[in-house]
């Protein structure tokens, strides 16, 4: 079963954020927690965990993209699963 990366809602008037960069790319291992993406809101720019313990199967979105809150941006999963 995969897990979707979204876009996270980082207070109650954000609608939007900007993805700064990603620190993994497809293949990676990653841990629950593990810090994966830059992002920035109309108020800051912080960095965006793992919501699960896996290998990143695919990003959707791109470096420099906008993206709706709760936006799914990639998957964390098994690979062949």
């Amino acid at each position: 079963m995969a897990t979707a990366i979204y876009m996270p809602k980082n207070g109650m008037a954000m609608e939007e954020g900007k993805l700064i960069r990603w620190m993994v790319k497809v293949g990676d291992k990653v841990e629950l927690d593990q810090p994966i993406m830059e992002i920035e809101t109309d108020k800051i720019t912080m960095e965006s965990e793992a919501p699960a313990t896996g290998t990143i199967l695919s990003l959707s979105a791109k470096d420099g993209d906008t993206i709706p809150v709760l936006a799914t941006m990639g998957w964390i999963g098994e690979p062949g699963v």
